[in-house]
């Protein structure tokens, strides 16, 4: 399946799951305390990282695509970076960048509590 991605920076994480949560209807799949969340819907991967000094920034957007195996990285005409990752590279990465996250109950993942 391929989704689209987008992540955004917020100033408080903890307003920011809470109005996310009931924009898509549904609490993040993943939680890093303090520092980010993740929402995978059937047609977005969404996530949100503290960034107090910067709250509104688009970080980057792209695509999650589980039959790709590596993460490419480019950088659009208007300087928006975008990746293509598969949900292990992404797990990955975001347990190196934020620390061990939280996984929802259920969720079938790779990398669980």
């Amino acid at each position: 399946m391929k989704r689209f991605h987008i992540a955004l920076a917020v100033a408080d994480l903890d307003a920011s799951i809470k109005d996310y949560s009931a924009r898509l209807g549904q609490p993040p799949q993943v939680v890093v305390d303090g520092a980010y969340a993740l929402w995978r819907t059937e047609l977005l991967n969404f996530s949100i990282c503290r960034e107090p000094e910067q709250p509104g920034k688009l970080c980057r957007m792209g695509f999650l695509d589980d039959e790709t195996h590596d993460v490419t990285r480019d950088t659009d005409v208007n300087g928006i970076p975008w990746e293509q990752f598969s949900t292990l590279a992404h797990d990955l990465r975001m347990a190196t960048a934020y620390g061990v996250p939280r996984y929802a109950p259920g969720d079938d993942e790779l990398i669980r509590n």
